[in-house]
C-alpha cells in the first residue's frame, strides 16, 4: 500500500500528545490529522514515540518515553502485563477505566448510532476488580525442553510462561500450578502448534464462586493421557474442592481450545454455582459468564428495564443456558428461551428443573426462525430481551422484533459497535432507546458491556 504521502515514516522517532484510547486500549495521537495508535499511551500524556508500521491511513508506534504523565497512569501490578495480551488497561487507574468506558460507549453510539442525546450512565464498576475470573483456558507448551504453561503474548502464539493471573480466581492458579508440577513429574509433553506434536494442550478450570466447586479439564492432542491413574489421584489428593476430572481429546490443527469428544475422568459431569438465587450446572463446555458478581449487576439491571408485573410474556432470543430467562422468570407470567446451540438448550431445560422453575419454554433454532412460529401460535411478547454475539443482531431477528411490535425491548450488549447500530435500526422502525448502562465486566480490559432499553413508541 502506497504510504509515499503520510506524513511519518517507519524508524521516525516522533514526540506527540495522546488524545484518546481505542476499544482495545492503545493511545491515539494525532501527526497533521493522521492518527497514530500506540500500546500503553493515556490520554492527556505526551511522549516520544518510535513509528513501527505504517499505512495509508494510520501508523502503529511504540512508545519510547512519557515526557508528560497522566495523572490516571498506575503501575501494573501483573509482572508480565507488558507481554501478555490478556489485559490491556492495567496501567490505567480503575476510576480512569471506568470513566473511558462510559465515554467508548457515549462516542459510539452518538458515531454509529446517531444517539447523541440517549443518556448512558455511569459504568457500574467492581469493589474489587481483581482476582474476578471463575474460568481460566490455559495453554500448555514446551520452551528449551521445559513444560510451561501460561497466556499468549500479543498479536501471537507465544505462550508467556506464569505462575498467576491478577484477574483470575486464586483457585485457577492452583489448579493449572498443580497439573505443570505433575505432568513434569510423569514426564507428560506440552503441545507444539508448530510441529503438531505433544501431549497437553490446555487446562481449562471452572470454579463455583459460591459453592467453592472445581473442575478440572485436561485437553489434550490424542486419546492416551499418560499416567492417567497417578494423575487423577495427585490432583484428587492436592484438591479436596475438586468435584470433577474431566479429558477432552482435539486431535485437529487448530487453535480452538476443545475437541469434539469429553469424557468425565473422576467425579460429577458438571460442578454448580449461582446467580442471585438461581442455581446453574455447569459442564466443560457450557457457555457461563466468567464474572458471577458482575454477572448479577448486569441482569439484575436487565430485569429492572424489563419493568415486569408478573403478566408479561417475555422472549428470550441468544437464551444460552438459561441463565437470563430464568433470571426474567422470577417475575414474568411466561417465559420463551431461543438458542442455536441444541447442547446450551439441554442445560437451560436442566437448569430449569435444578430450580424447580415451570414457567419457562426453551427451544432449539434460530431466533428469527422460532419466534414467527411461537407468534403464530398466537405467544404475543410484551417484552422481549436479546444478548446477541459480539457481531450483534442478525437484520432478520431485528425485522422480526419489529413486526411483534412489544412494549420494550432490553438489549444486552458485548459490543458497543454493533449495540448502536442494532438501536439504530430499531429507533428508525418506531422504538426509542431510553437510557444505556455499561456494566465493566471484565476490570482491566478494553471490554464492556452494556444494557439497554427501548419503548415502543405511542
Amino acid at each position: 500500500m502506497a504510504t509515499e504521502n503520510t506524513p511519518v515514516k517507519k524508524n521516525d522517532l516522533i514526540e506527540m500528545t495522546f488524545e484518546d484510547l481505542t476499544h482495545d486500549g492503545a493511545g491515539v495521537g494525532k501527526v497533521n490529522g493522521y492518527p497514530v495508535f500506540v500500546q500503553r499511551a493515556l490520554p492527556g500524556e505526551t511522549g516520544n514515540v518510535k513509528i513501527t508500521k505504517v499505512k495509508k491511513n494510520y501508523a502503529f508506534g511504540r512508545l519510547m518515553e512519557i515526557t508528560k504523565e497522566s495523572p490516571d497512569r498506575v503501575d501494573a501490578p501483573c509482572p508480565i502485563f507488558k507481554q501478555c495480551g490478556g489485559c490491556q488497561l492495567q496501567h490505567l487507574s480503575y476510576q480512569g477505566q471506568l470513566r473511558h468506558k462510559q465515554k467508548q460507549v457515549r462516542e459510539v453510539l452518538a458515531r454509529i448510532g446517531g444517539l447523541e442525546d440517549v443518556t448512558v450512565h455511569e459504568t457500574i464498576g467492581m469493589d474489587e476488580p481483581w482476582r474476578y475470573r471463575n474460568k481460566a483456558q490455559v495453554p500448555f507448551g514446551e520452551m528449551e525442553g521445559g513444560l510451561i504453561a501460561g497466556f499468549y503474548a500479543e498479536r501471537s502464539h507465544q505462550i508467556i510462561d506464569m505462575n498467576e493471573c491478577a484477574i483470575q480466581h486464586e483457585e485457577n492458579d492452583t489448579v493449572v500450578q498443580l497439573v505443570k508440577k505433575i505432568a513434569k513429574k510423569y514426564g507428560i509433553r506440552g503441545y507444539d502448534d508448530k510441529s503438531h506434536k505433544g501431549t497437553l494442550r490446555h487446562v481449562v478450570t471452572r470454579y463455583g464462586y459460591r459453592t467453592q466447586e472445581l473442575m478440572v479439564v485436561l485437553v489434550t492432542k490424542g486419546k492416551e493421557l499418560p499416567n492417567k491413574e497417578n494423575l487423577i489421584e495427585e490432583i484428587r489428593s492436592e484438591l479436596p474442592n475438586v468435584k470433577s476430572i474431566v479429558h477432552n481429546i482435539n486431535s485437529k490443527r487448530t487453535n480452538v481450545i476443545f475437541g469434539d469428544q469429553t469424557e468425565v475422568l473422576w467425579g460429577e459431569e458438571v460442578i454448580h454455582d449461582y446467580i442471585g438465587d438461581i442455581k446453574f450446572a455447569i459442564s466443560a463446555r457450557s457457555f457461563y459468564q466468567v464474572n458471577p458478581v458482575q454477572t448479577q449487576v448486569l441482569y439484575e439491571k436487565a430485569l429492572e428495564y424489563a419493568d415486569l408485573s408478573g403478566k408479561e410474556h417475555v422472549i428470550d432470543a441468544y437464551c444460552g443456558i438459561g441463565t437470563i430467562s430464568l433470571f426474567l422468570a422470577q417475575k414474568a407470567k411466561h417465559v420463551y428461551g431461543v438458542e442455536i446451540v441444541p447442547e446450551a438448550i439441554s442445560d437451560a431445560k436442566k437448569n430449569a428443573r435444578l430450580n424447580g422453575v415451570e414457567n419457562v419454554d426453551f427451544a432449539v433454532g434460530e431466533a428469527e426462525k422460532v419466534m414467527p412460529w411461537w407468534y403464530a401460535q398466537g405467544v404475543r411478547p410484551d417484552v422481549i430481551v436479546v444478548d446477541p454475539p459480539r457481531k450483534g443482531c442478525d437484520e432478520e431477528l431485528l425485522e422480526t422484533i419489529v413486526k411483534m411490535q412489544p412494549e420494550r425491548v432490553v438489549y444486552v450488549s458485548c459490543n458497543p459497535a454493533t449495540l448502536a447500530r442494532d438501536l439504530k435500526y430499531l429507533g428508525d422502525r418506531g422504538f426509542e432507546t431510553k437510557e444505556v448502562q455499561p456494566v465493566d465486566m471484565f476490570p482491566h480490559t478494553g471490554h464492556v458491556e452494556n444494557v439497554a432499553i427501548l419503548e415502543l413508541k405511542n
